[in-house]
């Protein structure tokens, strides 16, 4: 079996393209990760979707094929990827609005890959700041969960393969849907998920999407650089999956000053100090204390609880020298 029938479908011309089914979707994409399919053949059909633009169907047939692929990951009560790219964004704050929500007793799994990000933005390098390890693999996974509540777990170590085909943009220079797919993906079943997105169609898609899927609860939100991470001198709209149900709750701003998330520049460190006290900025302790409320939205608290909630976690949070032991060359506990 080619990726060629799949190809011509898509790319017959004006009045007789058409997109994939969910079962196509899902066979082509079980090709491209096999390594059987022809690299160019990959190229046309990913940048076919890419014109044609995605629907739900077909990232619900690709979830469904990357996931046959899986290893078995531990159980987890909340699912956050972090697919996004930008050179643009600051400091990522939404890591302790994570650890946060991993504070009220929820297993949060934070899991991705990231490109095209400044050293201040990196994602990676932020980790031990923020107080989070980074999993070798699923089963350093599940001890880091069953010690911390919460662990970063690199797409590669999970998910090779896509990773080789998420990073086909830097040959292709476009994004493709693997991106969608990705931050869809839910790879260890939680039954609550949170997404950020920079285009705002993609909360419909991915909704829809995860609807498709029978994901149960599922918030999106239009976040700094396409992560999931609120700006609280805006309201922001959240597209929910509520017991499966679509609906949608649009959030206040927190703060009357406007700004932008890169608006500030700090160091890493930064991200230490916050949780520490020894930095006081209102803008970046609104970001993670709204960052976690919308989380714990999606884990099906009411807006005003989760609010205060979130409030009540920051200030019960739990310094640790965790974060220190990593900066000071220290292996993961």
């Amino acid at each position: 079996m080619t990726l060629a029938p799949y190809i011509h479908a898509m790319g017959r011309g004006p009045g007789r393209a058409r997109h994939l089914t969910g079962p196509e979707a899902r066979d082509a994409m079980r090709l491209m990760l096999s390594g059987k399919a022809d690299p160019h053949a990959i190229g046309a059909l990913l940048m076919l979707m890419r014109y044609r633009g995605e629907i739900p169907d077909e990232i619900a047939g690709f979830v469904r094929a990357v996931r046959a692929t899986l290893p078995t990951l531990p159980q987890v009560d909340l699912d956050w990827p972090s697919y996004a790219a930008g050179r643009t964004r600051g400091l990522p704050w939404f890591l302790l609005a994570a650890r946060l929500v991993a504070q009220s007793g929820t297993r949060v799994l934070l899991h991705g890959w990231n490109s095209h990000q400044s050293d201040g933005a990196d994602v990676r390098s932020s980790l031990s700041y923020a107080g989070i390890c980074q999993a070798g693999g699923p089963d350093d996974a599940a001890r880091l969960l069953d010690r911390y509540g919460i662990a970063y777990l690199p797409l590669e170590t999970f998910a090779p393969r896509a990773l080789d085909l998420l990073r086909l943009r830097e040959v292709l220079g476009l994004r493709s849907c693997v991106n969608t797919v990705c931050r869809v993906l839910n790879p260890a079943g939680a039954r609550a998920a949170v997404q950020g997105v920079f285009h705002p169609p993609y909360r419909n898609l991915q909704q829809a999407a995860g609807a498709a899927l029978s994901q149960p609860d599922l918030c999106i939100l239009k976040g700094g650089g396409g992560e999931f991470e609120r700006n609280p001198s805006k309201d922001v709209a959240l597209f929910r999956l509520r017991a499966g149900v679509p609906m949608e709750t649009v959030l206040p701003p927190l703060l009357d000053q406007a700004r932008k998330l890169a608006d500030a520049t700090f160091a890493p460190d930064a991200l230490q100090a916050l949780w520490h006290g020894t930095l006081r900025d209102e803008f970046a302790q609104s970001i993670v204390t709204g960052t976690a409320a919308a989380a714990l939205i999606a884990l099906g608290h009411t807006p005003d609880n989760a609010s205060e909630l979130a409030k009540t976690l920051w200030d019960d949070r739990r310094p640790s020298t965790q974060a220190t032991r990593f900066q000071q060359g220290a292996s993961a506990p």
